[in-house]
């Protein structure tokens, strides 16, 4: 059913939404609804982010929230609790969105959060709602949930299930929420399809298209995106590999297959790979599913998928190896970057962390600078040493290595940051630096993928823990 057959007009502003989970997408959400007009109530179990976040502060780094976070509140049309009575109580169409992150030991998604979020809503429901799921999770996933709320709340059948899936780039989350390149709506009633337009309808005002399709395609929307774009990404990886060996530049390849347009050039990036919370858990998760509904064959490609991704990290210490001498031990190396992609201080499966947590483990000692992940990345590696700008990271270096594509790197001056470190040498890791500009000023430039050769440690001349004279 299309959307324009529905006959109702619907007053936006009186839509009473509950967002569950105020984690990245969920505060996300939280502000985006109550901007678009609804009165919003964000809940979640952690206090001290329900607190930050009713005082106006916004718990990570996201462009343009912080100030969407702001009018919102000043609207009085947001606000936060840790009371899931008022929460369900206010909300006529409730959003769960919590973490489906990896389970320890296992590549399938760990649905704790997402069980727990159901079970607490469908325990305080006594009248007809919708329950919107817009967590990542394994298809099958919602038809089980589905059952599991009917069964469990006052309400019965009156409380319906939906899946919307998002589709949200850190540091354009605010943009791809009120305007995305599409909505998908996985519903089981026309009811379901009729409240979730009223809630989103001034999105679909704008001319946005609205899949709608049943439960378990709508799951699938999203792994199946994520898994496309993590094989375009591997695949322009991949052949990096073969132009490292045989002498040729993978830039200029990806920007020769860009122009074929069956093929485009997003996402066609050569460099040091993808990571953050979505892509490497979900592929990994997908292919997991895959394998329990009995098809993990048609799959089996989303491995190695993975397995070029990771490989990137070690090329990339090989890389910094090679112009450290060909020895990492008691070198200086600035490490730029620490978040897993520019515009946000999100440290999950971070490549760019990975690398510098490598170097240390050779005996280098890696000076990381990050314009707004330093603070995530000492939580997690705390024996790195973490500089405080990036004339303090690029200090006496030997080697400088650009791993994350901050603008702040891409536009510093190379000679200027050549004063200031003990030797010109610098890898890039994202291919985003001027080579020529950098040459010009004597420095000796190097990009994975590039042309020149890079020579590899074997495995057993790499030692496997932190040397304590790296880590002060």
């Amino acid at each position: 059913m299309s959307t324009s057959e529905q006959p109702e007009r619907i007053d936006h502003q009186r839509n009473r939404v509950t967002v569950v989970g105020l984690g990245y997408l969920g505060a996300t959400h939280a502000i985006c609804m109550a901007k678009l007009g609804h009165r919003v109530i964000g809940v979640d179990v952690d206090a001290d982010k329900v607190a930050a976040l009713q005082d106006g502060a916004l718990p990570f780094h996201e462009p343009g929230l912080q100030e969407e976070l702001s009018g919102a509140l000043a609207t009085h049309r947001l606000s936060f609790t840790t009371d899931f009575d008022r929460a369900v109580e206010h909300g006529d169409t409730l959003f769960v969105c919590v973490g489906t992150p990896q389970k320890e030991g296992t590549d399938a998604a760990d649905l704790t959060f997402v069980d727990a979020a159901f079970d607490a809503l469908a325990a305080r429901l006594t009248r007809r709602a919708l329950i919107v799921g817009k967590s990542t999770v394994p298809v099958g996933t919602a038809q089980r949930l589905a059952r599991r709320v009917a069964a469990a709340s006052p309400a019965g059948d009156d409380v319906e299930v939906a899946w919307n899936p998002e589709f949200l780039r850190e540091g354009f989350a605010v943009e791809d929420t009120l305007h995305p390149d599409r909505l998908v709506f996985g519903v089981a009633s026309d009811w379901a399809l009729r409240r979730l337009t009223q809630v989103l309808g001034p999105v679909l005002s704008t001319g946005v298209p609205a899949i709608v399709c049943d439960l378990p395609t709508a799951e699938l929307v999203k792994v199946a995106a994520n898994a496309f774009l993590a094989t375009k990404i591997s695949f322009i990886n991949a052949m990096a590999e073969i132009c490292e060996a045989a002498g040729a530049d993978v830039g200029l390849l990806a920007q020769a297959l860009g122009h074929d347009s069956r093929i485009g050039s997003r996402f066609l990036k050569p460099g040091l790979g993808f990571g953050g919370g979505c892509l490497p858990k979900d592929i990994r998760a997908f292919a997991h599913r895959a394998e329990e509904l009995g098809v993990g064959g048609t799959l089996t490609f989303l491995r190695e998928v993975d397995q070029v991704n990771l490989r990137r990290r070690a090329r990339m210490v090989d890389l910094i190896r090679e112009l450290a001498d060909g020895d990492l031990r008691g070198k200086r190396i600035a490490a730029l970057g620490a978040s897993f992609k520019p515009d946000s201080d999100d440290v999950r499966d971070a490549p760019a962390l990975e690398v510098a947590r490598m170097l240390a483990m050779e005996g280098a000692h890696v000076r990381v600078y990050d314009p707004a992940a330093a603070a995530n990345a000492h939580r997690i590696y705390p024996d790195l040493d973490y500089a405080a700008s990036l004339a303090a990271a690029v200090d006496d270096a030997d080697v400088v290595a650009l791993l994350t594509e901050w603008q702040e790197f891409i536009d510093a001056d190379p000679e200027s940051m050549g004063r200031h470190v003990r030797h010109r040498r610098v890898a890039d890791g994202r291919r985003v630096l001027d080579a020529a500009r950098y040459r010009l000023a004597g420095w000796d430039y190097r990009a994975l993928g590039g042309p020149e050769r890079i020579v590899s440690v074997p495995e057993e001349n790499r030692t496997g823990e932190f040397p304590a004279t790296a880590l002060r």
